[in-house]
């Protein structure tokens, strides 16, 4: 059962004010196996709403986590682009907190490993704490201490008590996860040094919106952040944001780094930012009112655009069984009908099938194999990386399509 929420999942105001309906879709992480498909498939409301107490955007339907990633498909270490990110950052702290023998790193949804393993080759002790069960025993055939838990502020209390404490804490993409944010905030000020480091990342509101990338939108996505509702929710919990940073990854994040409430030093980067998005308006409902137009304007032109090529006799694929792939999939209406099948690089989602169309995934050799005219690039956060990987099939005269922010061929 899925619960929806009547109050802010950061501040507690009930009164959420609506912005977008994606209608009602499938879990976006929820392949199917060929004996599923004649299944009935849960799904569940798709809707994004505003708190206009804390300015937190958010969904108002939650999945309970254990549903979500006791058994998760998604690899962070398939993706290159996604190791050389993860390395980056770990060499910069190394460096910037000489951490070493004595130091530990800590991740939250640590996944297979891909970025712990670098602070294992510096000679770092590390604990990985990632909920998938499948994945959390993959981090540990690495090498990589991984408990298999959901990390919150009991687990936490637990760690402490045991004389556990982070000098860095990292949370990629997955504070926007979790049901509990006031729980998970409250973990980090307890297991973080007093000294320490959390390093956190998450996709950020302000480039969701103007970039129109509504598929970042699912279930397993509960919250969309500004700085402006980071602040409010870390401050809550005695964590004071230190620097903040944009980066281009995942179609535009946000990294901040927060150190107990004491010791931190604020950059000017974060009263900037703070004041652009003021500026913005990120703290009031107009700045999103235009937003399901929008949404609705790409879904128009993305299905006219493969309508179009369908009728010219084009074959099409696409490219990412990917979360985000799946919304728009869903939402914009596309399937079977229009697309042959999906390839994906990660060999755990080869052989099974798209959520609600139920389109094949097979390898991306398939593309060379098949060359369809067109593959519809779902995984767009990726561009480069894939679009190079794709060199012979694009030279061959394989085309893309791209779907956000705009629909377009390259």
């Amino acid at each position: 059962m899925t619960k929806p929420e009547a109050s802010c999942r950061s501040c507690g105001n009930s009164k959420l004010e609506m912005v977008l309906s994606l209608g009602v879709t499938p879990l976006a992480n929820s392949l199917l196996t060929q004996d599923d498909l004649a299944k009935p498939e849960p799904s569940f409301p798709l809707d994004l709403a505003f708190c206009p107490t804390c300015s937190l955007v958010q969904i108002t339907e939650t999945v309970p986590p254990e549903t979500l990633f006791r058994d998760y498909l998604y690899f962070s270490s398939f993706s290159d682009a996604m190791k050389r990110h993860a390395e980056a950052i770990t060499r910069r702290l190394i460096d910037s907190l000489h951490l070493g023998p004595h130091s530990l790193a800590v991740e939250a949804a640590s996944n297979d490993g891909y970025l712990l393993q670098y602070y294992l080759q510096a000679g770092v002790p590390v604990l990985g704490i990632e909920p998938a069960l499948n994945i959390a025993k993959v981090a540990e055939e690495r090498g990589v201490k991984t408990l298999a838990e959901f990390f919150n502020e009991s687990l936490a209390v637990k760690l402490r008590q045991e004389g556990v404490r982070a000098d860095v804490f990292h949370a990629n993409n997955v504070l926007a996860h979790v049901a509990d944010l006031n729980g998970f905030v409250a973990g980090i000020h307890t297991l973080l040094a007093d000294d320490g480091v959390a390093v956190i990342e998450a996709p950020y509101v302000m480039e969701m919106i103007e970039r129109c990338e509504f598929d970042t939108i699912y279930h397993e996505h509960l919250c969309y952040f500004s700085l402006t509702a980071l602040q409010a929710l870390f401050s809550r919990h005695q964590l004071e944001i230190q620097d903040v940073e944009r980066l281009p990854i995942h179609g535009g994040s946000i990294r901040v780094f927060l150190k107990q409430r004491a010791a931190v030093q604020p950059t000017p980067a974060v009263a900037q930012l703070l004041e652009q998005e003021a500026h913005l308006g990120a703290d009031k409902l107009g700045f999103y009112s235009g937003f399901a137009d929008q949404v609705v304007q790409v879904k128009e032109s993305l299905c006219r655009l493969i309508a179009d090529l369908k009728g010219k006799g084009a074959r099409i694929a696409a490219y990412g069984a990917a979360a985000k792939g799946s919304t728009l999939l869903n939402y914009c209406g596309i399937g079977r009908e229009s697309l042959d099948f999906v390839v994906d690089r990660s060999t755990y989602k080869q052989g099974r099938y798209m959520p609600g169309i139920h389109l094949p995934i097979l390898p991306p050799a398939k593309l060379l194999e098949a060359m369809p005219e067109y593959t519809l690039l779902l995984t767009w956060n990726f561009a480069e990386e894939i679009l190079a990987q794709q060199a012979e099939y694009r030279q061959r005269g394989g085309h893309f399509i791209v779907p956000v922010p705009v629909p377009k061929v390259v």
